[in-house]
């Protein structure tokens, strides 16, 4: 039995195929209008699992992936407690359920969590340690906490080890601070990790510095402070070569700089995020604190060289940041709520309504923006449509792809989306346990109907096709 996506196209070569996905009825759908693509993956997502379930679980957040067309996500450190790598202590806030599961630290808990938890989650996931202890920075971690649980020495591991290895290093939410900074990339350089920087910092201010703060009456954070913490990192890694991946960079001076760094042929990676892309500070008067987050929006002059960072390659992908907070949180006021937002569900719609919409890149540019460069950050290989086709389905008119008639069909993750489909975010719909999001009502374009991982559906919304 199974799902036929008949007259599908290809999202490279434009090749009209049928698509089988094994699957526990027969349908044929019409899919003249879809595109097949590989799956979207994403370098930096909050899942809030342990220690803050109440925003979000292990088990909403991927279901939310999984409802973006996401098929893989790096998951940050900044649970409760922190994804050090280190024994937790009884009582300290977090510590009980991961003890309560015979586990004594938060990467053994998330790498077991379905065995834990008895449930079956629908995306890929990996892990991402802290690069202080406690995320606290003030020590560096030790690699004899977590080196053990990076890939390899697979004969000593069981199969959930295997599947959500630790692959990078970060202290997301703050930058890595200075007096531990080399520390920390001689930690990366030892282990081949990456360090992914949250790439600012600040002692105060609450929103971008400028008119929208101070008609907020809100003290600002200058755009400076986003500058110094790249243009530090720059230094360092032109001096010992580690690779540094900035997260949600969101400034004009910044990406001068990447760009600089780049042209010199530093080990340098970036990222932006969809709200930077579709949202300047100006936001801040219609949606509030649902706009709130950290770096800030920033000026209507730093969203277009966001966008133009993009059209020139200067960005090599678009993470969501997906930061799910309570309603209560968010209405504390600009100085108390927390900073972010989740955007799993809506990422692609929002990027393709801005950027393939507004005619800056096209859609095979934003799915290697949002797909095939991600994968490549995390060390995983895209799932090659067309390699496919041409060792399973040579010799025929209009070819068809049978995933489970495959080589190896454990290994294809792909998005079956509509490029072209109009349509309307509703927050109330979404599978994530957060409702924070200044895009609900938005109209957009581009919609991912089916999400397939190692070539069985893991999410459709099929009936959306009628």
């Amino acid at each position: 039995m199974a799902i036929v996506f008949s007259d599908i196209r290809v999202w490279d070569t434009g090749e009209r195929i049928d698509l089988v996905v094994p699957d526990g009825r027969d349908v044929t759908v019409d899919a003249s209008r879809l595109t097949v693509a590989p799956g979207l993956e994403d370098p930096h997502v909050h899942f809030r699992d342990p220690g803050q379930t109440h925003k979000e679980t292990m088990v909403t957040g991927c279901a939310a992936a999984a409802a973006g067309g996401y098929t893989n996500v790096l998951i940050m450190p900044n649970t409760v407690p922190a994804m050090d790598g280190q024994i937790v202590t009884p009582g300290e806030p977090g510590a009980d359920e991961v003890l309560a599961a015979g586990c004594d630290n938060v990467i053994d808990y998330l790498q077991h969590y379905e065995r834990i938890h008895g449930v079956t989650l629908p995306v890929r996931y990996e892990l991402c340690v802290c690069a202080t202890k406690g995320r606290a920075g003030k020590e560096p971690t030790e690699p004899k906490d977590w080196a053990w649980y990076m890939p390899g020495h697979d004969d000593e591991k069981d199969a959930a080890q295997i599947a959500h290895p630790v692959t990078a290093m970060s202290d997301d939410g703050s930058a890595v601070p200075t007096p531990v900074l080399r520390d920390v990339l001689a930690n990366v350089k030892e282990t081949g990790l990456y360090l992914i920087e949250h790439c600012e910092h600040h002692d105060v201010g609450a929103v971008n510095e400028g008119p929208v703060a101070r008609k907020l009456g809100v003290p600002g954070i200058p755009e400076e402070t986003e500058l110094a913490v790249v243009q530090r990192d720059i230094d360092m890694v032109r001096e010992t070569g580690v690779h540094v991946h900035f997260q949600h960079v969101s400034t004009a001076i910044s990406f001068d700089a990447i760009r600089r760094a780049k042209a010199e042929g530093l080990p340098i990676t970036c990222e932006t995020a969809p709200h930077y892309l579709a949202l300047s500070d100006e936001a801040l008067l219609e949606y509030g604190t649902r706009a709130k987050m950290n770096p800030p929006l920033r000026s209507e002059k730093d969203r277009q060289a966001t966008i133009a960072a993009i059209a020139d390659g200067t960005v090599d992908m678009i993470a969501t940041d997906h930061a799910p907070h309570t309603a209560d949180e968010k209405a504390l006021g600009f100085l108390e709520a927390p900073n972010g937002i989740i955007g799993l569900e809506c990422a692609f719609a929002v990027c393709h309504t801005v950027l393939v919409d507004g005619g800056w890149i096209s859609d095979e540019r934003l799915i290697e923006l949002m797909a095939l460069n991600p994968a490549s950050l995390m060390g995983r290989h895209s799932t090659d449509i067309a390699g496919l086709l041409n060792t399973s389905a040579k010799c025929a008119t209009k070819r068809t792809l049978d995933l489970g008639a495959t080589e190896h069909p454990e290994r294809h993750d792909l998005v079956i989306l509509g490029l072209d489909d109009a349509w309307t975010i509703h927050a109330d719909e979404f599978r994530s346990k957060a409702r924070n999001t200044p895009f609900d009502g938005w109209e957009v374009t581009g919609r991912p109907y089916a999400t397939i991982i190692g070539s069985r559906m893991a999410s459709s919304r099929l009936d959306a096709l009628a």
